[in-house]
Protein backbone atom coordinates (compact mmCIF):
# COMPACT_ATOMS: atom_id res chain seq x y z
CA UNK A 1 0.00 0.00 0.00
CA UNK A 2 1.25 3.48 -0.87
CA UNK A 3 0.79 5.59 2.30
CA UNK A 4 0.91 8.77 0.20
CA UNK A 5 -2.47 7.95 -1.34
CA UNK A 6 -4.25 9.36 1.70
CA UNK A 7 -3.40 12.85 0.44
CA UNK A 8 -5.51 12.18 -2.67
CA UNK A 9 -8.23 10.15 -0.99
CA UNK A 10 -11.29 11.90 -2.41
CA UNK A 11 -10.20 10.86 -5.88
CA UNK A 12 -8.81 7.48 -4.79
CA UNK A 13 -12.05 6.64 -2.99
CA UNK A 14 -14.16 7.32 -6.08
CA UNK A 15 -11.88 5.19 -8.26
CA UNK A 16 -11.82 2.29 -5.82
CA UNK A 17 -15.61 2.22 -5.57
CA UNK A 18 -15.92 2.11 -9.36
CA UNK A 19 -13.19 -0.47 -9.94
CA UNK A 20 -14.45 -2.75 -7.16
CA UNK A 21 -17.94 -2.65 -8.63
CA UNK A 22 -16.56 -3.41 -12.11
CA UNK A 23 -14.49 -6.33 -10.83
CA UNK A 24 -17.36 -7.87 -8.88
CA UNK A 25 -19.83 -7.57 -11.74
CA UNK A 26 -17.58 -9.81 -13.83
CA UNK A 27 -17.84 -12.50 -11.14
CA UNK A 28 -21.27 -12.26 -9.54
CA UNK A 29 -23.90 -14.86 -10.35
CA UNK A 30 -27.14 -13.64 -11.90
CA UNK A 31 -29.38 -11.96 -10.79
CA UNK A 32 -26.92 -10.29 -8.39
CA UNK A 33 -25.33 -6.98 -9.38
CA UNK A 34 -22.88 -4.55 -7.78
CA UNK A 35 -23.83 -0.89 -7.75
CA UNK A 36 -21.95 2.21 -6.60
CA UNK A 37 -24.10 4.11 -4.12
CA UNK A 38 -23.73 7.80 -3.36
CA UNK A 39 -24.67 9.25 -0.03
CA UNK A 40 -24.35 12.92 0.83
CA UNK A 41 -23.31 13.69 4.38
CA UNK A 42 -22.75 17.00 6.14
CA UNK A 43 -19.23 17.82 7.26
CA UNK A 44 -18.98 20.24 10.18
CA UNK A 45 -15.76 22.21 10.16
CA UNK A 46 -16.35 23.64 13.65
CA UNK A 47 -18.54 21.30 15.71
CA UNK A 48 -20.42 22.71 18.71
CA UNK A 49 -18.10 23.24 21.65
CA UNK A 50 -15.05 23.51 19.44
CA UNK A 51 -13.39 20.57 21.17
CA UNK A 52 -12.81 18.53 18.06
CA UNK A 53 -12.04 19.44 14.48
CA UNK A 54 -12.15 16.96 11.65
CA UNK A 55 -9.56 16.50 8.91
CA UNK A 56 -11.05 16.48 5.45
CA UNK A 57 -8.79 16.57 2.36
CA UNK A 58 -9.68 19.22 -0.23
CA UNK A 59 -12.44 20.67 1.93
CA UNK A 60 -13.64 24.23 1.30
CA UNK A 61 -12.70 26.65 4.09
CA UNK A 62 -15.27 29.41 4.71
CA UNK A 63 -14.07 32.68 6.19
CA UNK A 64 -16.34 34.25 8.78
CA UNK A 65 -17.39 37.79 7.85
CA UNK A 66 -16.44 40.55 10.29
CA UNK A 67 -18.66 43.38 11.50
CA UNK A 68 -18.88 46.46 9.32
CA UNK A 69 -17.78 49.63 11.10
CA UNK A 70 -19.12 53.10 10.58
CA UNK A 71 -21.70 55.55 11.96
CA UNK A 72 -24.89 56.61 10.28
CA UNK A 73 -26.53 60.07 10.42
CA UNK A 74 -30.03 61.04 11.54
CA UNK A 75 -32.28 63.90 12.67
CA UNK A 76 -33.92 62.35 15.71
CA UNK A 77 -34.71 64.85 18.48
CA UNK A 78 -34.44 62.26 21.25
CA UNK A 79 -31.19 61.34 22.92
CA UNK A 80 -28.90 59.47 20.59
CA UNK A 81 -28.67 55.81 21.51
CA UNK A 82 -25.44 54.11 20.66
CA UNK A 83 -26.21 50.66 19.41
CA UNK A 84 -23.97 47.67 19.98
CA UNK A 85 -21.84 46.55 17.07
CA UNK A 86 -23.28 43.24 15.83
CA UNK A 87 -21.27 40.24 14.79
CA UNK A 88 -22.08 39.29 11.22
CA UNK A 89 -22.44 35.52 10.83
CA UNK A 90 -22.32 33.49 7.67
CA UNK A 91 -25.58 31.74 6.68
CA UNK A 92 -23.88 29.46 4.12
CA UNK A 93 -24.58 25.77 4.47
CA UNK A 94 -21.89 23.43 5.89
CA UNK A 95 -19.78 21.49 3.43
CA UNK A 96 -21.50 18.42 2.02
CA UNK A 97 -19.37 15.35 1.43
CA UNK A 98 -20.38 12.74 -1.13
CA UNK A 99 -19.57 9.28 0.22
CA UNK A 100 -19.54 6.28 -2.07
CA UNK A 101 -19.98 2.63 -1.21
CA UNK A 102 -20.76 -0.53 -3.13
CA UNK A 103 -23.90 -2.53 -2.67
CA UNK A 104 -24.60 -5.98 -4.05
CA UNK A 105 -28.31 -6.29 -4.83
CA UNK A 106 -30.57 -9.17 -5.74
CA UNK A 107 -32.52 -7.99 -8.79
CA UNK A 108 -34.86 -10.97 -8.56
CA UNK A 109 -35.92 -9.96 -5.05
CA UNK A 110 -36.87 -6.31 -5.51
CA UNK A 111 -33.26 -5.09 -5.52
CA UNK A 112 -32.82 -6.38 -1.97
CA UNK A 113 -29.49 -5.40 -0.44
CA UNK A 114 -27.36 -8.53 -0.07
CA UNK A 115 -23.91 -7.15 0.79
CA UNK A 116 -22.60 -3.66 1.53
CA UNK A 117 -18.94 -2.85 0.86
CA UNK A 118 -17.67 0.21 2.70
CA UNK A 119 -14.33 1.82 1.78
CA UNK A 120 -13.31 3.84 4.82
CA UNK A 121 -12.32 7.49 4.38
CA UNK A 122 -10.77 10.06 6.73
CA UNK A 123 -14.18 11.69 7.30
CA UNK A 124 -15.46 8.33 8.64
CA UNK A 125 -12.64 8.11 11.19
CA UNK A 126 -11.62 11.67 12.10
CA UNK A 127 -14.06 13.94 13.89
CA UNK A 128 -16.88 12.98 16.22
CA UNK A 129 -19.73 13.75 13.81
CA UNK A 130 -18.22 11.72 10.98
CA UNK A 131 -17.54 8.72 13.20
CA UNK A 132 -21.04 8.79 14.67
CA UNK A 133 -22.58 9.01 11.21
CA UNK A 134 -20.59 6.02 9.96
CA UNK A 135 -21.29 3.88 13.03
CA UNK A 136 -25.02 4.55 12.64
CA UNK A 137 -24.89 3.45 9.01
CA UNK A 138 -22.87 0.38 10.00
CA UNK A 139 -25.44 -0.65 12.61
CA UNK A 140 -28.36 -0.04 10.25
CA UNK A 141 -26.80 -2.28 7.60
CA UNK A 142 -26.19 -5.13 10.02
CA UNK A 143 -29.62 -4.83 11.65
CA UNK A 144 -31.16 -4.81 8.18
CA UNK A 145 -29.81 -8.28 7.47
CA UNK A 146 -27.07 -7.39 4.99
CA UNK A 147 -23.54 -8.74 5.02
CA UNK A 148 -20.88 -6.07 5.55
CA UNK A 149 -17.37 -5.73 4.12
CA UNK A 150 -15.27 -2.90 5.59
CA UNK A 151 -12.05 -2.00 3.76
CA UNK A 152 -9.85 0.33 5.83
CA UNK A 153 -6.83 1.60 3.88
CA UNK A 154 -6.58 4.81 5.94
CA UNK A 155 -4.10 5.23 8.79
CA UNK A 156 -5.56 8.52 10.04
CA UNK A 157 -8.26 8.62 12.67
CA UNK A 158 -9.80 6.22 15.16
CA UNK A 159 -10.94 2.65 14.78
CA UNK A 160 -14.65 2.59 13.83
CA UNK A 161 -15.00 -0.87 12.29
CA UNK A 162 -17.62 -3.43 13.31
CA UNK A 163 -15.14 -5.30 15.51
CA UNK A 164 -13.45 -3.32 18.33
CA UNK A 165 -9.69 -2.94 17.92
CA UNK A 166 -9.13 -4.61 21.29
CA UNK A 167 -10.60 -7.87 19.92
CA UNK A 168 -7.70 -8.17 17.47
CA UNK A 169 -4.68 -9.94 19.01
CA UNK A 170 -1.91 -7.41 19.55
CA UNK A 171 0.55 -9.22 17.29
CA UNK A 172 -1.94 -9.10 14.40
CA UNK A 173 -2.82 -5.39 14.48
CA UNK A 174 -1.74 -3.77 11.24
CA UNK A 175 -1.76 -0.39 9.52
CA UNK A 176 -4.59 -1.45 7.21
CA UNK A 177 -7.34 -4.03 7.61
CA UNK A 178 -10.51 -5.60 6.23
CA UNK A 179 -13.41 -6.93 8.29
CA UNK A 180 -16.19 -9.10 6.88
CA UNK A 181 -19.43 -9.77 8.76
CA UNK A 182 -21.78 -12.34 7.22
CA UNK A 183 -25.49 -11.64 7.70
CA UNK A 184 -26.24 -15.20 8.84
CA UNK A 185 -23.30 -15.30 11.29
CA UNK A 186 -23.28 -11.75 12.61
CA UNK A 187 -21.90 -12.79 15.99
CA UNK A 188 -18.45 -13.19 14.45
CA UNK A 189 -16.28 -11.47 11.86
CA UNK A 190 -13.52 -12.42 9.45
CA UNK A 191 -10.36 -10.35 9.68
CA UNK A 192 -7.76 -9.70 6.99
CA UNK A 193 -4.68 -7.98 8.46
CA UNK A 194 -2.81 -5.81 5.94
CA UNK A 195 0.63 -4.59 7.07
CA UNK A 196 2.06 -1.54 5.31
CA UNK A 197 4.93 -3.53 3.81
CA UNK A 198 2.86 -6.61 2.94
CA UNK A 199 0.94 -7.37 -0.26
CA UNK A 200 -2.69 -6.32 -0.51
CA UNK A 201 -4.86 -9.45 -0.37
CA UNK A 202 -7.70 -10.92 -2.38
CA UNK A 203 -10.62 -11.34 -0.02
CA UNK A 204 -13.86 -13.36 0.03
CA UNK A 205 -17.03 -11.30 -0.37
CA UNK A 206 -20.15 -13.02 1.01
CA UNK A 207 -23.27 -13.01 -1.16
CA UNK A 208 -26.47 -14.92 -0.40
CA UNK A 209 -25.95 -17.75 2.06
CA UNK A 210 -26.50 -20.31 -0.70
CA UNK A 211 -23.93 -18.68 -3.03
CA UNK A 212 -20.19 -19.27 -3.12
CA UNK A 213 -18.17 -16.23 -2.11
CA UNK A 214 -17.01 -13.75 -4.74
CA UNK A 215 -13.28 -13.02 -4.82
CA UNK A 216 -12.24 -9.37 -4.63
CA UNK A 217 -8.61 -8.61 -5.51
CA UNK A 218 -7.85 -5.45 -3.54
CA UNK A 219 -4.28 -5.30 -4.86
CA UNK A 220 -5.59 -5.14 -8.43
CA UNK A 221 -8.05 -2.29 -7.82
CA UNK A 222 -5.53 -0.23 -5.82
CA UNK A 223 -2.93 -0.74 -8.55
CA UNK A 224 -5.48 0.32 -11.17
CA UNK A 225 -6.37 3.45 -9.20
CA UNK A 226 -2.68 4.25 -8.66
CA UNK A 227 -1.89 3.95 -12.36
CA UNK A 228 -4.91 5.72 -13.84
CA UNK A 229 -4.94 8.41 -11.14
CA UNK A 230 -1.34 9.33 -12.05
CA UNK A 231 -0.55 10.01 -8.41
CA UNK A 232 3.18 9.46 -8.92
CA UNK A 233 3.20 12.57 -11.12
CA UNK A 234 1.59 14.74 -8.44
CA UNK A 235 3.11 13.40 -5.22
CA UNK A 236 6.27 14.67 -3.56
CA UNK A 237 7.80 11.45 -2.24
CA UNK A 238 10.67 13.39 -0.69
CA UNK A 239 8.33 14.60 2.04
CA UNK A 240 7.00 12.33 4.79
CA UNK A 241 3.38 11.22 4.37
CA UNK A 242 0.55 12.18 6.69
CA UNK A 243 0.02 10.73 9.21
CA UNK A 244 3.74 10.16 9.87
CA UNK A 245 5.12 6.64 9.62
CA UNK A 246 6.92 4.85 12.42
CA UNK A 247 10.72 5.10 12.33
CA UNK A 248 11.12 1.60 10.84
CA UNK A 249 8.40 2.10 8.23
CA UNK A 250 9.77 5.55 7.33
CA UNK A 251 13.23 4.06 6.72
CA UNK A 252 11.67 1.32 4.59
CA UNK A 253 9.63 3.85 2.57
CA UNK A 254 12.66 6.09 2.03
CA UNK A 255 14.70 3.17 0.72
CA UNK A 256 11.85 2.09 -1.55
CA UNK A 257 11.53 5.60 -3.00
CA UNK A 258 15.27 5.66 -3.71
CA UNK A 259 15.10 2.29 -5.48
CA UNK A 260 12.10 3.36 -7.52
CA UNK A 261 13.75 6.67 -8.51
CA UNK A 262 16.88 4.82 -9.63
CA UNK A 263 14.99 2.20 -11.64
Amino acid sequence: MDPYLEAHWSDVHTRLATYISDQLNRRLPKPLAARVEERVGIVLENPPGGRERGYFPDVRVAEKAGGRKGKGGGTATLDVIETAEPMVLSRTQPERRTQRSIKVIDAADGDRLVTAIEILSPWNKVGRAGRADYVKKQRDLLRGGASLVEIDLIRAGRHVLAVPAARVPRGHRTAYRVFVVRAWAAEQAEYYPIPLRGPLPAIRVPLRESDPDAALDIRAVVAQAHELGRYEDTTDYNRPPEPPLTADDAAWAEELVKKTAGA
